[in-house]
């Protein structure tokens, strides 16, 4: 399927535009009138007035300064714990330039994992499945005997050693064209499988990242609770915390309903819509559709044990004891400015999302960044939008 870019006179305005920007190492594309970020979160009143003990509102508000340009064409962000702060710039659609809505909801990515490992570690606080059960255990005849043993535990912390599954494509590029495909948990895993074991690890020796253990994870909960995900999720984790703009596509419904902000991924140097995508190759390890607001409830009630309760809490925040291994059940441990910060990145074709905080939850951070390069490593855009929380 074609490359459907914006129409000609968009791009050209977007090109005319890059001549007049003075920045360093790239041109950036944005509309002849870049929108502000929000007036009442970054007046001079406001950043004159904040908190030294609170988040560094200077330095956010530069963030979102000049939206949209070559990086993202829209941002929203929430900033928690002692001092809150609120921001958000940009535009909704690049066709209209109307301004970026701050409720907007948003595809959240592989933050979609911390709803998964809660939704596990509360079946195993009810007794229904052992973290220390294999997979050969609760769903038979999913691997073959060529593989070892693998625990849940393993699953949670991307430990398991299963080899990545099938996609509909690992970049924007390639996905593009099979934006509106349908790929099943089984048939990921399926491939998965085929590729045999991990040659080179065991279970439990090495710490690999990918979607593979939480899209078994996800079949684990669908076995187990006789349920959907989705319909697992939504009744012991959005309902019961208020996630009233939290949800999971339809089948391989492409949509994002409600409110939102568009999303855009250059391809071949053309700024495309990338909005519309079916997203059931993700399933429970990437397919949430939620807000900030939201992603901030989550957060806040998970921290505070209203979630998963001890001593299956734990499990979030233990990274297990394997060289290299910083991610833990669902989360990720970071240390910035000697802090430690746990959280969550997650990205899908035009939208990334940032999830973190301390543990004590003195600072904390929900962004979601229309970026135009959302499948990259997200460390530019992470330093640009989520860092400035932390600085203080």
């Amino acid at each position: 399927m074609p490359v459907r870019p914006l129409p000609a006179l968009v791009t050209s305005v977007l090109a005319l535009t890059l001549t007049a920007l003075p920045l360093a190492g790239a041109a950036s594309a944005r509309p002849a009138s870049p929108s502000s970020p929000s007036s009442s979160s970054c007046s001079t009143q406001a950043i004159e007035a904040a908190s030294p003990h609170g988040p560094d509102v200077k330095a956010l508000c530069a963030a979102l300064a000049g939206l949209p340009d070559k990086d993202a064409t829209a941002a929203l962000i929430r900033v928690g714990g002692k001092g809150s702060w609120h921001g958000v710039a940009g535009v909704r659609d690049m066709r209209t330039g109307a301004p970026a809505l701050e409720n907007a909801r948003f595809r959240a990515g592989s933050t979609t994992k911390i709803v998964t490992s809660a939704l596990v570690l509360q079946l195993a606080a009810e007794g229904r499945i052992s973290l220390d059960g294999t997979v050969q255990q609760y769903l038979p005849g999913l691997l073959t005997k060529d593989f070892a043993p693998i625990t849940v535990r393993q699953l949670l912390n991307f430990t398991s050693g299963l080899q990545p599954g099938a996609s509909l494509g690992e970049d924007v590029d390639d996905g593009y064209a099979h934006r509106f495909e349908t790929l099943t948990p089984e048939e990921v895993v399926a491939a998965s499988v085929a590729k045999g074991p991990d040659p080179d690890h065991a279970p439990g020796e090495h710490q690999r990242y990918g979607n593979i253990h939480y899209t078994v994870l996800g079949m684990l909960i669908e076995k187990v609770t006789g349920d959907s995900y989705a319909h697992q999720a939504a009744v012991r984790i959005v309902r019961p915390l208020g996630m009233r703009h939290t949800s999971f596509p339809t089948g391989p419904d492409p949509r994002v309903h409600g409110p939102h902000n568009r999303g855009y991924d250059w391809i071949d140097g053309r700024l495309v819509d990338v909005t519309e995508w079916n997203m059931s190759d993700r399933f429970a390890a990437g397919d949430m559709i939620s807000t900030t607001a939201d992603l901030e409830r989550l957060l806040f009630a998970l921290f505070r044990g209203r979630v998963v309760p001890e001593p299956q809490l734990k499990e979030m925040f233990t990274v297990p004891d394997v060289d290299g291994a910083t991610m833990s059940a669902g989360l990720e441990l970071y240390e910035l400015d000697g802090r430690e910060i746990w959280g969550k990145t997650g990205a899908r074709p035009g939208y990334h999302t940032v999830v973190a905080a301390t543990r004590d939850l003195s600072r904390t951070v929900v962004y979601s960044v229309n970026s135009t390069d959302a499948k990259g490593d997200g460390l530019a855009i992470a330093q640009r939008f989520a860092f400035p929380a932390f600085n203080r």
